[in-house]
């Protein structure tokens, strides 16, 4: 794809975190940098499916969506890609295995202040939730994943999406050839 003969294949940069923190504005900057190629997973589930996230949802429950998205995460093999990925993606631990062996997990974390002014309507974004629960739940319940499954960890609060690409450039230190 973007690999010469002979040339050592370049890592992929995943990014996780809760909705709404920044992953796809991000990932198309750290993209254009980089010289590398972006995908979102959750418009590559809409694409697979041929429809909404929260059709999916709606019409499979919370359990049929993560398997799906688990399916669509399986599926996937790209080289030198910045990939966004849904905040549910850490549910599976084999799609965290997937995405790790192919590339660096880069968590963007958000203090849920911040995030609570960012999201309006979770339902309409397609966000995995329990009924009920609060996004303060949410991230409560999401949080300790993100840090298991991330090798280098961005706190966003008060960062604008460049000074964010910035700062994961930074932590990356041009080791972006080998894992």
């Amino acid at each position: 794809m973007h690999n010469g003969v002979g040339k050592k294949p370049q890592v992929n940069l995943v990014l996780i975190g809760m909705p709404g923190v920044g992953k796809s504005t991000v990932g198309v900057l750290l993209a254009k940098q980089l010289g590398y190629g972006f995908l979102d997973t959750d418009i590559y589930i809409q694409e697979r499916e041929g429809r909404k996230l929260s059709g999916i949802i709606a019409d499979r429950g919370i359990e049929g969506f993560k398997k799906c998205e688990e399916r669509a995460i399986l599926s996937l093999a790209p080289s030198a890609h910045v990939i966004a990925t849904g905040g549910s993606v850490v549910y599976s631990r084999r799609s965290m295995q997937h995405l790790g062996l192919g590339g660096r997990i880069v968590f963007l974390d958000i203090a849920p202040g911040l995030l609570a002014q960012r999201l309006d309507n979770l339902d309409a974004r397609g966000v995995v939730y329990a009924p009920g629960q609060t996004l303060s739940q949410l991230y409560r319940e999401r949080h300790p994943l993100y840090v298991r499954y991330a090798d280098i960890t961005v706190v966003c609060d008060g960062l604008s999406p460049e000074a964010v690409k910035v700062e994961i450039i930074a932590h990356l230190g041009g080791r972006l050839t080998s894992l």
